[in-house]
């Protein structure tokens, strides 16, 4: 059923021009950044500063967050950190989401998938943690590799990857009504998606160069530039997100899927 999610967000962004490969609506003038960055980058030109809507993410390491801060410095976005496997939940998660709804931030949960465990014991997690109150936006599923893990360095192969993947966005999709966008990253998304998971929107994680050069066949919603950001009301390092789109797509989109 929420398909009209991918296809609200793909028909906004073709009639703003979009073209296949980049989902980069802002090609024009730069702004002045938005937000301090401790190691900024120059990303060719190409600036994320071009874009109209940004946002965070974080977890319980950004600390105590001030909301009402974070929205008046122009953060239109939260993605918060849930669940991992399945049974880890983040301490801060639902101080978090009520935090970010108070103040008029819009805001998604999301769960970092564990390939030690199977899709439908984290899905269970999940839904037994994440209230339907806490996602706002569609909830997403954070597909990387964890090389540091104590407990987990098993790297299924591809077609392995991707059933577990699918198995765990359906489920969630199931319960909540909203298609999952996925997280991922260069080596992880190389290795696994490339060509896979057309009709699930992407948000890609690219600090030093910009995603169309690494990411060249995939259309992304969201870009994930820096984990370096300095954002006010909140006193650590913070990842900063770009919307690929307007902020008349963006508007057009949140009203789709917030429903």
């Amino acid at each position: 059923m929420r398909w009209l999610d991918a296809l609200t967000l793909c028909l906004c962004l073709a009639a703003a021009g979009c073209t296949s490969g980049a989902s980069d609506m802002m090609d024009g003038v730069g702004h002045p950044p938005r937000f301090q960055d401790t190691d900024p980058q120059d990303f060719a030109g190409r600036t994320p500063h071009r874009h109209d809507v940004h946002g965070i993410d974080l977890s319980k390491w950004n600390g105590d967050v001030d909301w009402t801060s974070v929205r008046k410095s122009g953060v239109s976005f939260a993605f918060m950190k849930a669940t991992e496997g399945g049974d880890r939940l983040d301490a801060r998660f639902h101080e978090y989401w009520r935090g970010a709804r108070a103040a008029g931030v819009h805001y998604a949960p999301y769960h970092f998938f564990y390939f030690c465990t199977p899709a439908d014991i984290q899905a269970d997690w999940f839904i037994a943690n994440v209230p339907k109150d806490a996602v706002m936006l569609p909830p997403v599923l954070d597909a990387e590799w964890n090389p540091t893990s104590k407990t987990c360095r098993f790297r299924p192969e591809p077609p392995v990857v991707r059933q577990e993947m699918q198995r765990f966005m359906d489920r969630i999709e199931a319960h909540y009504g909203k298609r999952p966008l996925i997280y991922t990253t260069v080596d992880f998304h190389r290795e696994n998606l490339e060509g896979h998971f057309q009709n699930h929107l992407f948000w890609v994680r690219a600090v030093s160069q910009h995603p169309s050069e690494i990411y060249p066949a995939r259309n992304w919603a969201f870009w994930q530039y820096t984990s370096t950001g300095v954002v006010p009301g909140i006193d650590v390092p913070t990842d900063i997100n770009v919307f690929s789109g307007t902020q008349k797509n963006w508007n057009a989109w949140v009203a789709s899927v917030s429903k």
